[in-house]
């Protein structure tokens, strides 16, 4: 028994399924990735899977969710420029002349 409840775009190859399922005899709220490309079309293993009898804990939980807290701020939206990494150079040793007596 499988009934879809809805899909979110997430871009443009992949989708979010809901859907209520039964996996191992037990019924749960499934949330998985759906792939469309030209090398796969299908769903991923990105998802999770609510069993039926935590529905009511996860409902809660998502109810709680205030849509303010989900307004994306403008300056935190844009990416910061990406610093180059910092080399580290071992000093070099200062040089002293070694004459032909000093080797012997």
């Amino acid at each position: 028994m499988e009934k879809d409840l809805g899909k979110v775009k997430k871009n443009e190859t992949t989708e979010i399924i809901i859907r209520i399922d039964e996996y191992n005899g037990k019924k749960g709220l499934t949330i998985r990735e759906f792939v469309t490309s030209e090398r796969y079309t299908g769903f991923t293993k990105a998802g999770t899977r609510i069993p039926i009898e935590n529905f009511n804990e996860f409902k809660e939980i998502i109810n709680n969710v205030d849509p303010a807290d989900l307004v994306q701020n403008p300056v935190s939206s844009e990416k910061k420029p990406r610093k180059a990494p910092v080399k580290k150079v071992k000093p070099v040793e200062e040089e002293t002349e070694v004459s032909d007596e000093d080797l012997l």
